[in-house]
């Protein structure tokens, strides 16, 4: 590589239960409250959990014509709409070379299977004839990137990964490298899910999984280094955004949100649910993540936690902090965001993403909901008291997914 290039955020999309577009994301994040509810899309009465953060104003028609509406699933549509979104808040015109070096890096955790669970049911009642003849362009990972690239005519790399809640982050990650290392001029990159659906749902409620306890305050239910929490709360959306060689971003006059300093990922090889006990591994991808992006750990100024609300993760991150960054942990302050928007599985890391470039442009550290109860063994400044106005140059979010996939990205004003 005889060239590293330096990546920015030039523009971002969202479709999240607090907000979407750029503007809607950062108003849910100001104003600081839970969009739990009881569930709405099903019945939830035969769960023992039964709230989600649902996003309840997308309509598909104010993205597209009702043909192209029709032959997209909830999943897709999400993607699609966010990469709309994120591509008109950049700016560019995706055409000529551009658009032969723009590429899309997607991370979804289950893709389409909630459409293929509705259609699996009508097949059960109803027979063959009356499944819809897009299922089998919905259910494998990549439709939605196929989707947007199909949408916006690029012809760049196109991936998609499925690496559990770790996904957004990944993508993000890897679309950061293809940048820097040359590959690409720009990737629109981020996390989609669209799981809101009863086995699926139910696959999580019987391991335990997601919060039971609070079903008749929803808004409680998602509580990241509460002594009471008991789960993470499912949730849905998308989160994209256009990473741009910043030569190019400063060519055209683009407004740059934040630079991209450092990625890692790593694994835990461990167990499928439950995170290593010493957190090694998500030790070592931090450490890796600020070594790529050339900073020490006394210069990273906020943290957005991963804080899914599980008892050991929750436990198991704030143990990692302290020992990435020693007594420095203890002055850093650490967002945990999934309390207003949920766990979004694949999108959330892309979701924090998001915020963690808007927390750079809008100089204010979001708060972290919910927490009322602190627990003894989490006991870093994790902003409980509300969000505060506090410019920051340097962010560090972590992304910890099932299957022990750990990922971190930095960021940086530039």
């Amino acid at each position: 590589m005889d060239k590293a290039h330096r990546v920015v955020i030039t523009g971002i999309g969202a479709i999240t239960p607090i907000g979407s577009g750029r503007k809607g994301l950062w108003e849910g994040v100001l104003a600081a409250r839970s969009a739990v509810q009881r569930i709405t899309r099903f019945d939830p009465s035969d769960f023992r959990s039964q709230v989600a953060a649902q996003v309840n104003d997308f309509e598909p028609l104010d993205h597209f014509e009702a043909k192209r509406a029709r032959r997209l699933d909830r999943y897709s549509q999400f993607a699609v709409a966010a990469a709309q979104d994120a591509v008109l808040d950049s700016g560019l015109c995706l055409s000529g070379d551009d658009a032969e070096a723009t590429g899309v890096y997607l991370g979804s955790a289950l893709g389409g299977l909630s459409f293929a669970e509705e259609q699996h049911t009508l097949f059960i009642d109803n027979g063959l004839r009356a499944v819809n003849n897009i299922l089998a362009l919905t259910v494998f990972g990549s439709a939605s990137s196929c989707n947007i690239a199909i949408e916006m005519g690029l012809f760049g790399p196109n991936q998609t990964n499925a690496n559990s809640c770790a996904s957004g982050a990944v993508a993000i990650g890897e679309a950061f490298r293809l940048i820097r290392e040359g590959r690409a001029l720009i990737m629109l990159a981020g996390g989609v899910e669209a799981p809101l659906a009863p086995l699926i749902f139910g696959a999580f409620d019987v391991i335990h999984a997601i919060s039971g306890n609070s079903n008749d305050a929803p808004q409680n239910a998602s509580r990241p280094f509460d002594a009471l929490r008991d789960g993470f709360v499912m949730s849905e959306g998308a989160a994209i955004l256009v990473l741009e060689d910043m030569e190019h971003a400063q060519a055209r006059g683009a407004t740059i949100y934040a630079e991209i300093l450092g990625y890692a990922t790593t694994t835990d090889a461990f167990h499928m649910t439950a995170p290593r006990p010493d957190g090694a591994q998500a030790i070592r991808c931090m450490r890796e993540a600020l070594a790529d992006a050339g900073l020490q750990p006394q210069e990273i100024e906020h943290i957005n936690a991963h804080a899914s609300a599980t008892p050991l993760n929750d436990k198991t991150e704030t143990m990692a902090l302290k020992a990435v960054f020693g007594d420095h942990a203890h002055h850093i302050p650490v967002s945990a965001t999934k309390g207003m928007h949920g766990h979004a599985l694949g999108a959330s890391g892309a979701f924090e993403a998001a915020i963690s470039a808007l927390t750079l442009t809008y100089d204010y550290l979001p708060s972290t909901v919910n927490l009322r109860n602190p627990d003894p063994e989490c006991d870093l400044d994790y902003t409980s008291s509300g969000g505060r106005a506090q410019r920051v140059n340097t962010i560090l979010s972590n992304s910890f997914g099932f299957g022990g996939i750990n990922a971190a990205l930095v960021f940086g004003r530039i």
